[in-house]
């Protein structure tokens, strides 16, 4: 991407690489798959600190106008660092949006994540939901839409478990069994009824019959008590899946959300792109970037994350152009 700049624009290229990636990935690490959700949290800071480090020494060095761009995570890596810059600069964030945590919950990444090992450490750890949730601020609804849209999109509706401990099979169960039971009653007032068993002719009222009634009545027993503790088991499950989601969305919200960072001196340097079908980066339920920071343009792509990444090299530089060229008309006169 430097070299076609350096050609059409006479602009130059300062690439910082991510901690966690390339020379920087610990030895340990497969590829870009980060270890632990904290690593994610220290790349972000590490990495505005940096940029800021580097901006400052560009500015020493002579070199100007300075921006800032990348690519999907470097977009937002890019957006946390200008939040940080006490100076009007272009910014323009390819394929990211305004918080990571859709990026890990709901995206296409949300797969790669190891849900069972957040799920065991939040269940066996109470500081996670008695000291550390409590210190999250969630920024606007955001946080608690993804575990409305679990419970409404479940196979069963965790509100009614919790109240009842109780699942739909099991309340089918309970109405046929007393549809059951009314009509065993109704046979006991006839005298004369009589039933069938592999074992011949068994008349109500009976020794034999009424060993067998009890049978029958504790095997119901028992497969009712079965069933709560099956259900309650499931409830209990769902439960915890529920908890463990919102608990990473609110972290992961309270670490990269843009709205819980300073706006951007200027923000109408800022130029957004984003690809209409972007399956990694979802932005239903999500603040807008324009809602954030006022007054910036965000421009959209057909197609999705990849494609867009491929094959929309040209619109990505363009967009920096274009920035650039805003700040120059601007700010070239105050300089």
């Amino acid at each position: 991407m430097a070299r076609p700049m350096i050609k059409e624009t006479c602009m130059a290229s300062l690439l910082l690489e991510n901690p966690y990636y390339g020379y920087r990935k610990p030895k340990d690490q497969v590829r870009s798959c980060l270890k632990n959700v904290s690593d994610l949290f220290v790349m972000g800071g590490a990495l505005v600190l940096e940029s800021s480090a580097l901006l400052h020494w560009l500015e020493r060095e002579g070199y100007w106008p300075l921006g800032m761009t990348g690519i999907s995570m470097g977009g937002h890596m890019a957006s946390l660092a200008v939040t940080n810059w006490p100076k009007p600069i272009p910014l323009v964030p390819c394929l990211s949006w305004s918080t990571a945590s859709g990026v890990f919950t709901t995206g296409v990444l949300s797969r790669a994540v190891n849900w069972k090992e957040l799920e065991k450490q939040y269940a066996s750890h109470t500081v996670y939901e008695e000291e550390i949730i409590r210190m999250l601020e969630y920024c606007g609804t955001d946080s608690f839409k993804m575990g409305q849209d679990f419970v409404k999109d479940s196979a069963i509706s965790l509100d009614s478990l919790e109240d009842f401990n109780i699942s739909p099979d099991m309340l089918h169960f309970r109405k046929a069994r007393t549809e059951s039971q009314m009509e065993t009653d109704r046979h006991v007032a006839c005298k004369t009824t009589v039933t069938t068993s592999g074992e011949g002719l068994l008349i109500q009222g009976s020794p034999k019959f009424r060993y067998l009634d009890e049978n029958l009545t504790s095997m119901n027993t028992s497969s009712t008590i079965f069933n709560v503790l099956n259900s309650k088991e499931k409830t209990r499950k769902l439960s915890l899946q529920r908890e463990s989601l919102l608990f990473m969305k609110g972290v992961m919200d309270e670490c990269t959300h843009i709205a819980n960072f300073s706006v951007p001196i200027d923000p109408s340097l800022i130029i957004v792109v984003q690809a209409r079908e972007d399956a990694y980066v979802p932005r239903t339920g999500v603040r807008s970037l324009q809602e954030i920071w006022p007054g910036c343009e965000i421009r959209y792509l057909e197609g999705g994350h990849i494609s867009a990444y491929l094959f929309k090299q040209a619109v990505f530089r363009q967009a920096i152009y274009d920035a650039f060229d805003r700040y120059l008309q601007k700010y070239s006169v105050s300089w």
